[in-house]
Order: structure tokens, then sequence, then C-alpha cells
């Protein structure tokens, strides 16, 4: 009686190099653009909550017949997921007509992205242009 080969399963070591060799160029590939998307989501929370804070302004506005420069006397405060990523401030113009600008500067990684500081004005006027 003659024996059959036993046949073995699995993978060898080759196959598995070549399927951990691929993984590595797909997540070379897909990771810095999924932390570019990111950086833009967090890029338009940024945009949008200067966009609520120009609000309260001419909220404040109405109320008070002048603008605030604090962000406490409007009651807001920038939300836990936009402060540690912009530093968020508002400088006003009271001599003549009042007038606000409201500054964002990036912070931790969104700063090293390039990302410039993003301003709003009492005007609507947003810059830099390119980036809302």
């Amino acid at each position: 009686m003659g024996r059959t080969p036993c046949r073995q399963t699995g993978f060898s070591l080759i196959e598995l190099m070549i399927t951990i060799v691929i993984i590595g160029i797909l997540a070379g590939i897909a990771l810095p653009g999924y932390q570019n998307s990111v950086r833009k989501s967090h890029r338009s929370a940024a945009q949008a909550e200067m966009l609520a804070i120009a609000n309260r302004e001419q909220q404040y506005l109405l109320s008070n017949r002048s603008y605030t420069a604090t962000l406490s006397s409007l009651g807001y405060s920038l939300p836990a997921d936009i402060a540690p990523r912009y530093t968020c401030t508002v400088s006003v113009t009271s001599s003549g007509l009042p007038t606000f600008s409201i500054s964002c500067v990036p912070t931790d990684l969104q700063s090293a992205t390039g990302f410039a500081t993003l301003t709003l004005d009492n005007t609507g006027t947003k810059t830099p242009a390119g980036e809302w």
C-alpha cells in the first residue's frame, strides 16, 4: 500500500509577507487622505462657530447699541471640539460706526497643514477668500 502525500493547508510565509506589504501600501495612501479630511471638517466646524459668534454679535448690537469683544458677554464659549484646534478672538472698534472682526487662529495640527487664520467681520467679509 502506498501512502498518499499529506496536503498542508494554511499560508506560506511569502503569501503572508505579500499581504502585509499590500496592506502597508494601502494604509500609506489612505491615511494622509483621511487625516486631511478630518482637518477640513475641523476647519468647517470653526467656520460655522464664527458665523454663530457673528450672529450673536448682531443680536448684542440690537440690545446694547455696540458690539462686545468678549465671548462671555455673548453668553458663548467655544465648543470642546473647536477650542483645542483654534484660538478665536473678537476685536471691536467703537469709534464712529461700531464694527467687529472675528479671528480664528489654527493651533495644534491645524496650523501644521498651512491653514491660514480665518477672519470674519461685521459686513460678512470672509478672509482668506479661497479657504471659505
